[in-house]
């Protein structure tokens, strides 16, 4: 969950430092993260960027959890996902990328997340104009895939690897990528 929040705005790869921060400082359980200064909080998670900002997430998000699952996460996970997804939807700064990633990730609920990279590839490959909402996006692969967690999980991470191996934003590598052939390049 904490890496849903961290990875707004940001590379994957400052995330990861800020999370090792936090584990090497033993706050990542949502009571230790509760009861940590917010000072302290900002400067672990300072290599996510926005620190400050994100700092305020991480506590609207651990705030929730602590308020109406005890800080049990297990717990949280029993509830149903369109719940869930209400309940996140609800806490400032949480929006439905993030919502979506805290859902599929975090609590293995079949939500299919879309990011930058799935929208970037879908407007390549002429499948969506770019500028359609986010559910609109989201509705595309849950209606067409069956509602599978892992199989989620999976399409998402490859998505993300073309994106960030031939799809980039600037100077695609079209005549490299694996879509190429069947698809062609937008």
């Amino acid at each position: 969950m904490v890496g849903a929040v961290l990875t707004q705005n940001t590379a994957w790869k400052n995330v990861e430092q800020a999370i090792a921060n936090l584990r090497e400082a033993g706050v990542l359980d949502p009571r230790a993260l509760f009861s940590v200064s917010s000072q302290v909080l900002e400067e672990l998670i300072r290599p996510a960027g926005f620190y400050r900002v994100k700092a305020a997430r991480l506590r609207s998000l651990v705030e929730y959890i602590l308020d109406r699952y005890g800080g049990e996460v297990e717990l949280m996970a029993r509830e149903p996902g369109w719940l869930l997804r209400k309940e996140l939807l609800s806490i400032h700064g949480i929006g439905e990328e993030t919502a979506d990633s805290i859902l599929l990730y975090a609590l293995d609920k079949p939500f299919f997340v879309v990011d930058t990279y799935t929208r970037r590839i879908l407007t390549r490959q002429g499948v969506i104009k770019g500028r359609e909402p986010y559910s609109e996006i989201q509705r595309l692969f849950m209606e067409s895939l069956p509602a599978d967690v892992e199989l989620y999980k999976e399409y998402h991470a490859l998505l993300v690897e073309l994106g960030k191996r031939y799809c980039k934003t600037r100077s695609p590598l079209c005549l490299e990528c694996p879509l190429y052939l069947e698809v062609g390049c937008g």
